[in-house]
This record gives C-alpha cells, structure tokens and sequence, in this order.
C-alpha cells in the first residue's frame, strides 16, 4: 500500500465485517481498521477516506459495490441524514445479532470474562412506533419556518420531522401541528450559539396503555406570551392530550431539561400501567422509553430471583419506583434509593396510589447511602445512569457481600468494567446476562447481569 492511499480522500475498497458499539459499519485494509456508517456487516463498497490515523481511518460510502444480505429500504424517508436511528438500513433480525454481540464483546474485552452466558436478546413488540417519548430540538429553516426533529449524524445540522417512524404514531399528529402553533404564536427560537430565543426543545411523552399525552415546551426563560391560552386550546383539539407544561432551562447547556417544570393547563403528569401497576409519569422523570420491553425484563428479573416474601431488597438508582415497587410486592421489605428529590417523591406518590406500603425511599447519592445502611440486603438491584457504578458502590457491596445482585444497564462498557470488579477474586458469580432490546433501529442495547455469592445457593 501507498500512503498516498491512507490519506484523507483517499480511496479504498473494503468489505464490513462487524459493527461498531456506535453503530458504524467496521472493515480492515491491509490491517488497518476503518469505520464507516451505514454500512452493514457483507456489504462490499467503495469508501472515501476522511479522518486518517495511523492505525485506523473513518470512512464514508462513495459506492456500494455490493450490498449486504441484511440490508432493507430504511422505513424512514430522511433515515440517511437523520441522527435519531443508526440502524433502519439493517433487518431487525440482524439487529439482534450485533447487539448480543456487542455485550459479549464487551465482557470478553472490557472484563475480561473469556466465556460469557448471554442470552437471545429479548425483543421488542415491534422495532417500530415503540417510543413512549420524543424530545426535538427546534430550529429556523434558511425561509423563516420553525422546525423540528433530530440532528444530521456528527452535526448540528437540524432534519426536519413532521412525523417519526419510531415514536408512537399517536404523537405523530401533534408533531407536524405544534410546529405551525409556535409559528403563529410569533415566539421565538433558541440560538445555541448566541444562547438568544426562547424555545429550546419540543417534547412529547405518552402513556402506552392509557393513551394519555403530555406535552412539553423547553424555554430559556418564562416570558412567553399567549402560552396559557395557547396551552388551553391544545387541550381541547387533541383528546389524548392531558398536560401542558413549560421547563425552564436558562443555562448555555447541552442538557435538554433544566431543574423547574411548571404545568400551564391540565395535569402535571400522565398516568401508565406498568407491571399491573398504576404509574403517574412527569415530563421530566426518568422512564423507560419501550414500556412493552422494561416489562418484558422486569419478567425475566422476576423469574430469575424466585422471591418468596421474606427478603430484603435494595433498589439502588430507583428513580420513581419502577422496578421498586413490583418486587416490593414480592418481598418482606423494599428500599429505593435515589439521587433526585424529585423522583423520589413521585415514588412515594406512586407507592400510595397502589397500596404498598412495605417500601422506603432514601434521597442522596447510592455511593454516599448504600455503605452507612446498617443492613445486608436480600438482594442489590443496580440500575445506575450510562456512566456506571461509583467505585464507592462497588466497594460497599464488596464489603457487604448481598447474596444475589442484578444490574441492570444501558451501555455495556460500564456494565463490563464493574462486572470485572464484583467478580474479582470469585467473589461473586455471573449466573447469566440477559440483554433486551429497548432501542429498536440503534446501537442501544439493554442488559441485565444476574449475580450470586459464589457460597450462595440461590436455590435455598
């Protein structure tokens, strides 16, 4: 090879051979590893090259020379240019594959566990209209129109939506019209860069099995005249709709909500039936966004863990008690612990409004809380954010040692780094892993790892 060939602009011809955990398509010339999206794993293309390394380069298709068994026509219209899926150009049955893939690569490199027990990924009722919640950011188009939906891929680009395959379709309607209502209303856009404008975001949440809606205006500030009025009527044309509210986030951030939400007419939140149980959900809470699929491995928690009434059980990184409170019903004594006030109190409210009164709920940070409980729990749940357990964490259950932990995550990088230091030393076992599918048409994948006490028997 010459290095005028490795070089940006240069063009190679390569074969994808596997995919990345972002999503790109990944292939070797002359042992050199190149990245190039939207690709699939078989397809043979022609790729410019245009960030060159000396050990890897990423790439974009010039030509698509031959194309992949698992490729299909992606759902979506704009697909190629939008950032909110990585995968609609792949059969969902593909999907699958790469994403158990992925957790088994990450255990074998990131902890070190040579043969893993991964399960089939659980799957989604359907790899579209899933999502329960669709935030967009807003823009002005080069005519003067308000626009929204997602960023162009590796840009801050804005791709007009007036519809999303992957968000429930009953949003779909509100998407298009909410558009032309900010129009009218003369109120104007936010401008990262001049950090000017009012409106930063759009979002839309829906209770799956209520139907209810809650819509969301994200501002700098709280001067936005004719919201009130404005909030009325939503109400009254969209019957599903239940809730207007405005979040105030007057940071220059790349965070979408800010710390105050107000409700402008209807309610402040919706209500959602998960796991038989009766849910309200604000605007700005954590929930999972595929509620068919949280349940289907809350299931499969269920099923591991065999509860039989006596335990005591720590929910760590609980938010508003959504694993919490189904097995509260299965246990002698249930803890939540959570870092947002605000979750926490929805959690109690969510306790109350069905009758569970064997749970506790504890506000503060799971590194500061889970060492100074004076207990040893039953059973550790772990769900932390995408960033992992605090060392702390992991040093408490150490020391603690609960029989059995399950950690639920959703990067399995992190997962990987702090299986590696539970299992150290054989302390714990990994009984299985289970991963599922809560992201249909991305890279996203779930997992949830089941640990025993290596003297434990789960049995007894």
């Amino acid at each position: 090879m010459t290095n005028s060939i490795w070089q940006q602009g240069g063009l190679i011809e390569i074969t994808i051979a596997d995919l990345s955990d972002t999503g790109d398509g990944v292939g070797r010339f002359e042992e050199r590893v190149v990245f190039v999206p939207d690709t699939v794993p078989g397809d043979r293309a022609l790729v410019r090259l245009v960030h060159v390394k000396p050990k890897y380069a990423h790439g974009k298709v010039k030509e698509l020379l031959q194309p992949s068994p698992h490729r299909i026509r992606p759902s979506c219209i704009v697909a190629d240019k939008c950032g909110g899926c990585q995968w609609q150009h792949i059969d969902y049955e593909y999907q699958l594959v790469a994403k158990r893939h992925q957790v088994i690569q990450a255990l074998q490199r990131i902890g070190g566990f040579t043969t893993p027990t991964v399960d089939p990924v659980l799957v989604a009722d359907s790899p579209l209209g899933y999502r329960n919640k669709a935030t967009y950011p807003l823009d002005i188009s080069p005519t003067g129109q308000v626009q929204a939906g997602y960023y162009q891929k590796g840009s801050h680009q804005l791709v007009n939506l007036n519809q999303c395959p992957v968000q429930d379709v009953r949003l779909n309607p509100l998407l298009a019209e909410i558009k032309q209502d900010i129009q009218q209303q003369g109120w104007s856009i936010y401008d990262e860069t001049r950090h000017q404008g009012q409106i930063r975001h759009l979002s839309l949440r829906i209770g799956r099995r209520t139907g209810e809606i809650l819509l969301t205006l994200v501002v700098k500030d709280e001067d936005l005249p004719g919201i009130t009025k404005q909030a009325e009527a939503w109400l009254k044309r969209y019957p599903l709709l239940v809730g207007v509210s405005l979040n105030y986030n007057p940071g220059r951030t790349n965070a979408i909500f800010g710390a105050e939400t107000r409700c402008i007419a209807g309610v402040a939140y919706l209500r959602e039936i998960f796991a038989g149980l009766d849910f309200q959900v604000r605007p700005d809470t954590f929930f999972q966004v595929s509620t068919e699929t949280a349940e289907a491995l809350l299931e499969v928690i269920q099923s591991e863990l065999k509860l039989q009434g006596d335990e005591v059980l720590v929910d760590a990184y609980c938010g508003i008690g959504t694993l919490t409170l189904p097995l509260a019903k299965q246990v002698r004594q249930a803890i939540g612990l959570e870092l947002q006030p605000e979750a926490v109190q929805q959690a109690i409210v969510n306790a109350d409004r069905n009758g569970i009164h064997n749970v506790t709920f504890q506000v503060g940070a799971v590194e500061r809380l889970l060492p100074n409980m004076g207990i040893i729990p039953s059973v550790v749940i772990l769900d932390p954010p995408r960033k992992g357990c605090d060392r702390a964490v992991i040093e408490s259950l150490l020391l603690s040692k609960p029989p059995r932990i399950v950690y639920v995550s959703c990067k399995v990088a992190t997962l990987a780094r702090d299986l590696k230091l539970l299992c150290e030393n054989g302390l714990y076992t990994i009984q299985r892993i289970q991963p599922a599918d809560f992201f249909p048409q991305t890279s996203h994948v779930e997992a949830a790892a089941f640990l025993v006490l290596s003297h434990f028997d789960k049995d007894n």
